[in-house]
């Protein structure tokens, strides 16, 4: 019967595991120094190795030679470990035995010496499934339990185990494994099986397992049972619904160019072909994830998960972008995944999303704008005179004109007894006490954005109330005055304000005292 590969070539000694140096290390000195811990806790997202190194540790603790940190892999104990029906090495799949009576039944069956071996080994997987009664039932045995048995909690969720539980345990994390190490194990399984694949395939086989050696394991079966003896990148990549750079290099060329057009062709394109469209948008993010890590740490193999000729031509593309641009692309791409997960047409989506990073692309960084602020910039004459001031009777009128004009009839009479004001970009709307319900509503509002064009922020004074604090912008001293005068006159200051209109000077400061 046929064994997939991520069974056939499981490790079954410490030499044989990938990564897990920190791990292999401390175990391997507790054997050897006959510090074996009651309880262990293995931590790490999926497909890096936790049941393997625990059945390992099985292996080492009830060898006939143990223990030891070479089994011999010949004596009955070893032969039945590695088959997984050891009658001494217990497995339990938590997900499905969570309860509180499944943890009775072990917590009698601690009680009962190996029937063979040196030790009983429970090997709990998927620990953090159990339920609180459950572990409070096993608390007080891996507390104390006999020296024949030992515990390996197995888990992806650590948090999830209660702080009762892993205080008494020996606590070790497995890390996700390095694009490398992945690379490095596939090409050694490809040449025992006999199967030929280019240095991109296998990157692409890399890179969907995210870390996990299994899956990348899982992904080279799959592979070799579609494309059989030879593997190559744009079959295995069809195969796993990946994009190849290529793919996601229309975008770039689309932002380049500043090309909307473009990027709607790149949507029509998936669509046509039937790509999932957030499954392109999660590629698209690790790609300017990519090009970010490229533009600011150069060719590095630990920090890019990809090939030596794919690493070469995401620092080609990385040159042509500033590290503030892909910064904003990566965001705006992470906005729009989170987006499409809950949208009602993704394709509408997905168009004004691209669109978004192509009229992200053409902002004018602030700090060339600061430039051109600077002596010999382009600017307005010193002697302009301001804008003149609009009179207060003149914003009562227009304010109480929009509000007629869209039926705001209680608002509108409200506007006729009240003093409106200018303050910086703020308006200040005194009016007595018995129209205050009337404009601290929603019309109000209306009315302003319908005479000014947009919104503004509007300050209510009620007549009685105690006078509002100063404004930061205002000046309440003659030296503030003559501050905010030398301020004003500023030809810099003018020519911010000119393309800045909505802004507003809020304080002026003499940095000389």
């Amino acid at each position: 019967m046929y064994q997939v590969i991520a069974r056939k070539y499981r490790p079954q000694t410490f030499a044989e595991l990938v990564g897990q140096e920190h791990v292999r290390a401390t175990l391997e000195n507790a054997i050897r120094q006959g510090r074996i811990a009651h309880g262990y806790i293995f931590s790490g997202q999926r497909g890096t190795g936790k049941t393997t190194v625990a059945r390992i540790l099985a292996r080492c603790l009830n060898c006939v030679q143990g223990p030891t940190v070479t089994p011999c892999g010949a004596c009955a104990s070893c032969v039945e470990i590695a088959a997984g029906n050891a009658v001494d090495v217990i497995e339990i799949d938590a997900a499905s035995n969570r309860g509180i009576n499944e943890m009775r039944e072990l917590r009698e069956n601690v009680r009962y010496r190996p029937a063979r071996d040196r030790y009983k080994v429970f090997i709990i997987d998927e620990a953090h499934q159990i339920t609180t009664e459950a572990f409070n039932a096993l608390l007080k045995t891996l507390e104390e339990p006999p020296q024949w048995v030992v515990f390996v909690l197995c888990t992806t969720e650590a948090h999830k185990i209660p702080a009762t539980i892993a205080s008494r345990c020996q606590h070790f994390s497995f890390r996700a494994l390095g694009f490398e190490e992945i690379l490095e194990r596939l090409e050694w399984i490809c040449s025992r099986e006999g199967i030929e694949a280019d240095p991109e395939a296998l990157a692409v086989l890399a890179q969907a397992g995210d870390g996990s050696l299994r899956d990348s394991l899982s992904a080279l079966d799959q592979a070799i049972a579609c494309c059989g003896g030879r593997l190559e990148a744009a079959a295995v990549r069809e195969l796993l619904g990946m994009f190849s750079i290529e793919a996601l290099e229309q975008v770039t060329q689309a932002l380049a160019a500043s090309d909307s057009r473009r990027m709607l062709e790149v949507v029509h394109e998936l669509v046509r072909n039937g790509r999932h469209l957030q499954h392109f948008c999660r590629e698209l993010a690790r790609y300017f994830r990519n090009l970010l890590v490229t533009k600011v740490a150069g060719d590095n193999p630990r920090l890019v998960a990809a090939s030596a000729g794919q690493r070469a031509r995401l620092r080609q593309i990385a040159a042509g972008f500033s590290e503030e641009d892909l910064t904003r692309y990566l965001q705006l791409t992470l906005d729009l995944y989170r987006d499409l997960q809950f949208s009602f047409d993704p394709r509408l989506h997905m168009e004004l999303g691209l669109i978004r990073l192509v009229e992200a692309g053409r902002l004018t960084p602030i700090e060339e704008v600061l430039a051109s602020l600077e002596p010999g910039a382009t600017a307005a004459p010193a002697s302009s005179p301001p804008a003149p001031a609009t009179p207060a009777g003149d914003l009562r009128q227009r304010l109480h004109a929009a509000a007629l004009e869209l039926g705001l009839t209680f608002t509108a009479d409200a506007l006729l007894h009240c003093e409106i004001r200018e303050i910086g970009s703020d308006l200040e709307v005194r009016a007595p006490k018995e129209f205050a319900a009337v404009l601290k509503g929603a019309e109000l509002e209306k009315a302003v954005r319908k005479a000014f064009g947009r919104a503004r922020r509007i300050r209510v004074v009620l007549s009685g109330s105690p006078p509002p604090a100063a404004a930061p912008a205002a000046a309440n001293t003659a030296q503030d005055v003559e501050a905010r005068e030398r301020a004003l006159a500023n030809p810099a200051v003018k020519r911010f304000l000119e393309i800045f209109p909505d802004a507003e000077i809020r304080g002026v400061r003499d940095l000389k005292e």
